[in-house]
């Protein structure tokens, strides 16, 4: 087993973090994103994400991205949400089921608790029960669910909220 390393992306990791979403995205059924946007797309949210957020990658020995989880403000325009984030884990079905995501979390959850965060919520598919055993794992609770949300290649699912109180 190689091991890895969690660190903050930055802009040059675009590129990986690509390759990753197209993996995941390829499969059809772990994540509701079907299109995955360009590696300059990618670059320029890298760059534009605030101090309060953030975007770690998990990195193997090869230097290669084999992960990531992002931490997003649940909402950029209202004050009044400012201590919710939203979080999202991605991995490359070779690395699933490893630590990966507990490694990643570790590291996204000191830094929301460091930048005063309250709670922290996830959209997960119905049909992505891994993810949600992870997810219930570290703590998150299912809080509602948004009935046919996402369609991709004609094949409807739902999405599970889940919500984790810092």
């Amino acid at each position: 087993m190689n091991s890895l390393h969690v660190r903050k992306a930055t802009s040059g990791d675009a590129a990986g973090i690509v390759k990753v979403l197209e993996t995941v995205a390829s499969e059809r059924v772990y994540s509701a994103i079907d299109v995955v946007w360009s590696v300059g797309q990618e670059a320029r949210y890298l760059d534009s994400i605030s101090q309060r957020e953030a975007f770690h990658v998990a990195i193997d020995d090869f230097q290669r991205i084999v992960g990531f989880q992002s931490l997003d403000l649940w909402s950029s325009l209202l004050p009044s949400m400012a201590h919710v984030g939203q979080v999202g884990t991605f991995l490359v079905p070779e690395w699933r089921r490893r630590g990966v995501g507990h490694q990643l979390w570790n590291v996204t959850e000191l830094f929301a608790r460091q930048q005063a965060y309250q709670k922290l919520a996830i959209q997960v598919r119905a049909k992505n029960t891994g993810a949600q055993m992870f997810y219930r794992g570290l703590g998150f609770t299912e809080c509602g669910r948004l009935t046919r949300q996402v369609i991709i290649d004609g094949v409807e699912d739902d999405e599970l909220l889940m919500e984790y109180f810092l």
